[in-house]
């Protein structure tokens, strides 16, 4: 079902059992019952006392989706990093990957950060303010192997569909080169077009893919044949002007990368460890 109210229920129910999760992570809050601008370490205004509100859109694999009804992640061990810095716990909320655009849940105050596998970009800057870069992403080209399609300009000359999650760089892309992709909500309703053969091939960041490959049955009918290397960077997002928590995030992207944690982490959640993709930190 692809409606509003469609969409909208799912959110919900998103929201929903994530919230159950950070409730039995043990957050606290503090004797207002948690509303409330509240100063954590360092000084850094958080929008209720005792938690790093993390705005995120599920799911978007391996940075961030629900397993065993934890939403776990790449993004999310890298923001429990800041949290842990902060002296707070990581809370996440499930919200529509358009509002991360316009910075809409930063600025009316639901949201702390926006963490979702997010390409930093001049127009999104405009409305948010980002960290440094965390990933250098690239975009793969995936589809089904009986389709005869070798590369990205093949889609267009066997006269196949393309798919694209909406709002994202990916589709943005396809789109200047003169593409009119079928759009999907999600990174999983995008892999689950090409599944059931509403399209032929998907535009996706290439992390997605690596994850969805290590299903023998997905490696068994799909396969990458281009690498879109689009110059892409990811950075977590903060309201305009909230300069102590970018700095926190920073810092703990610094830290992570100089302590080997950040290695760590990528190896558990995206594959081996690939340096160019770690996105160099801020000189």
């Amino acid at each position: 079902m692809n409606t509003l109210f469609g969409r909208r229920a799912r959110i919900l129910a998103a929201s929903t059992a994530t919230a159950g999760v950070v409730l039995l992570a043990g957050c606290t809050s503090s004797g207002d019952g948690g509303s409330g601008s509240k100063a954590a370490a360092g000084g850094v205004e958080l929008v209720k006392a005792g938690q790093l509100t993390t705005c995120t859109h599920l799911p978007y694999p391996p940075f961030q989706s629900e397993i065993g009804g934890k939403v776990q992640g790449f993004d999310v061990a890298l923001i429990d990093l800041v949290a842990k810095d902060l002296g707070v716990k990581q809370q996440i909320l499930d919200t529509p990957f358009e509002n991360f655009k316009t910075g809409a849940f930063l600025n009316s105050g639901e949201c702390d950060l926006a963490a979702a596998g997010m390409t930093i970009t001049e127009e999104r800057k405009k409305n948010v303010d980002f960290s440094d870069p965390y990933f250098n992403a690239t975009q793969a080209v995936l589809v089904d192997k009986k389709s005869g399609i070798t590369s990205l300009a093949d889609v267009k000359a066997k006269g196949r569909k393309l798919g694209a999650q909406a709002q994202t760089t990916g589709e943005e892309y396809v789109k200047g080169k003169g593409y009119d992709p079928v759009s999907f909500e999600s990174s999983d309703a995008v892999l689950n077009g090409l599944r059931t053969g509403q399209v032929q091939a998907v535009v996706i960041d290439y992390p997605v893919v690596q994850g969805w490959l290590k299903d023998k049955a997905n490696a068994g009918a799909f396969k990458v044949v281009d690498s879109l290397n689009t110059g892409e960077q990811y950075g977590f997002t903060v309201k305009k002007g909230n300069t102590k928590l970018r700095t926190a995030i920073n810092k703990a992207i610094a830290d992570a990368k100089a302590d080997g944690t950040y290695k760590k982490l990528y190896e558990q959640w995206i594959g081996p460890y690939d340096e160019s993709a770690a996105a160099p930190a801020a000189s």
